[in-house]
């Protein structure tokens, strides 16, 4: 597998986690912010045991994931590309912090928000390598509980290798 496709792939781990809300906090109330501190909590406790079944029941069932590699519709194609992706990637230490939740609308069922995101993972022949990005939701509330409609991320590029100061150019 190639290393893009695996870092392209990751950046779907970091949907959502443990929220951190570090910007206007009076936009959601109390217990809204502790119903995602606990779906956040169970993303990544999924996510970091690789059961891509419980990953799958945090999303809706008409849930889009949108990747850097294509687009994933419906809560059965997102728990099925988690088996395919755990089979060949663990996870671990998946951390993520929100920046601003937002509710959208005047029902206070839906809502957005963004943030960036850390995990390791590691191949059966390479790594651990350790990844990070950003990420962007959309969530509705189904009866007492948040599920993740809409699920967008990236991975940060690495940075250029800086050459070694005792590197001599070739003429």
């Amino acid at each position: 597998m190639k290393i893009r496709l695996v870092v392209a792939l990751v950046g779907l781990a970091i949907g959502f986690t443990v929220p951190t809300f570090a910007q206007q906090k009076d936009t959601v109330d109390p217990q809204t912010i502790e119903q995602f501190a606990a779906l956040g909590k169970k993303y990544a406790e999924a996510v970091n045991n690789n059961d891509a079944a419980a990953v799958a029941a945090l999303y809706t069932e008409d849930a889009v994931v949108v990747t850097e590699t294509g687009t994933i519709y419906g809560r059965e194609a997102i728990e099925k590309h988690w088996a395919d992706l755990f089979k060949q990637v663990h996870f671990s230490n998946h951390i993520a912090k929100q920046y601003a939740p937002h509710i959208i609308g005047t029902a206070g069922n839906e809502m957005w928000g963004n943030g960036e995101w850390s995990a390791t993972i590691q191949g059966k022949n390479w790594g651990p390598k350790d990844l990070k990005g950003y990420w962007g939701d959309v969530f509705v509330r189904q009866g007492d509980d948040w599920k993740i409609l809409m699920d967008t991320s990236n991975t940060t590029p690495a940075p250029a290798a800086t050459p070694s100061p005792t590197a001599n150019p070739s003429n």
